[in-house]
């Protein structure tokens, strides 16, 4: 008897016949490594960007409700504080995880009437937000002001801005100083995705915009607690009323389960710590393996702790990991749809794990897969 579900073969095969199909690998971490059957490689693919030592997780029980009902942990008001004074905003909420962060504000504040003008490299949660609150939804072209101003002159009762800090797959940053100036211009409401900018660059880490010097223009944060701070979740800081809104409208908040108070202390414990001495540490790795790269001959635009190692066609991109893979080095290809057609790339994160001997050898495997697939 034939599955009712064979519709799906063909979507299968070609996915596989264009390069695409992906498959789960099993293994795990070990600070700047990943174990994968037994294999041992530097792990270039994790987004613990501070690399902070490991702390045992307090273990408690799960509260296993919505903040609403009675999953409230105390711990999560504590953090929140701390948080929203991390981005000098009135509030915070914890949400379980960046992409619920993402959906959950942006579908409360933005209604049907408004207008979003959004980056074209904004990341899927973005994306898929923006659809969901149901609003005109106008993509610019990547960091481009003069199509943002263009864009914003149409006529809408509220517009928003939204794009990331720091770009997920290209690793460059927002031009956010002339984005938040064309916003106050136009009256328009910023939102700023900061999820790999919080903890690892600004002052004190408290990210992107404060690079930039332009904290106080940001609307609304929306962030991570998985990246720069190593732990789980995400999270938004703003005034206090939109937090207010969110507590009361906010479906992925309300109608989930809380995030577990454990990993909610643990994230209080790596925040507390001292992440400036880690912080340093990554700079510091990111010149070293930047710079070493360039002097190979890798085209390298990044001067954040993503550098993208643009290979374009699909197929010679997979070769390229698995190319680095045989020589101890975990870098994944990013293919379509998270990147467009034949720009797929292999995505170095740097973290400060990583010693100096380790660097040069990343650096050596990646001067031999230069070669080796024409790349200089």
């Amino acid at each position: 008897m034939k599955s009712k579900l064979n519709y799906i073969l063909p979507q299968l095969e070609k996915i596989k016949k264009e390069n695409l199909y992906r498959q789960l690998r099993f293994g795990y971490v070990e600070r700047a490594f990943i174990i994968i059957n037994k294999k041992k490689l530097l792990n270039l693919c994790s987004n613990d960007y501070l690399g902070m030592p490991t702390t045992k997780l307090p273990l408690k029980q799960m509260q296993s409700s919505s903040r609403l009902v009675s999953g409230n942990d105390a711990s999560f008001e504590i953090l929140e504080k701390k948080l929203a004074k991390h981005k000098s905003q009135q509030g915070a909420l914890i949400f379980s995880s960046g992409y619920m962060a993402n959906l959950g504000s942006i579908t409360t504040i933005i209604k049907k009437n408004d207008l979003i003008l959004s980056d074209e490299f904004n990341h899927a949660s973005i994306i898929e937000s923006c659809k969901l609150a149901g609003a005109r939804v106008l993509v610019y072209k990547h960091n481009n002001i003069d199509e943002l101003n263009s864009k914003l002159k149409q006529k809408n009762k509220r517009k928003f801005i939204i794009t990331e800090g720091i770009f997920s797959m290209d690793g460059d940053f927002a031009n956010l100083k002339q984005i938040t100036e064309t916003a106050e211009k136009k009256n328009a409401i910023t939102i700023l995705d900061d999820a790999h900018g919080d903890f690892t660059v600004g002052q004190d880490g408290k990210g992107s915009a404060n690079h930039f010097g332009v904290s106080k223009k940001i609307d609304l944060y929306i962030s991570s607690l998985s990246k720069g701070l190593g732990s789980f979740g995400g999270y938004i800081t703003s005034q206090k009323e939109l937090i207010d809104l969110c507590i009361n409208k906010s479906k992925s908040f309300i109608y989930t389960s809380a995030l577990p108070s454990t990993l909610v202390e643990y994230s209080l414990n790596r925040f507390n710590s001292d992440r400036e001495k880690y912080r340093k540490k990554l700079d510091t790795n990111i010149h070293h393996l930047s710079s070493g790269l360039k002097k190979l001959g890798y085209e390298i635009n990044s001067q954040t702790h993503i550098i993208p190692i643009i290979i374009g066609k699909e197929k010679t991109t997979l070769d390229f990991g698995r190319y680095l893979f045989e020589r101890g080095i975990y870098s994944q290809p990013i293919r379509f749809p998270t990147v467009p057609k034949n720009k797929a790339r292999i995505r170095i994160s740097i973290t400060s794990w990583f010693s100096k001997n380790q660097i040069e050898k990343i650096l050596d495997v990646f001067d031999s897969a230069g070669q080796r697939f024409k790349m200089f």
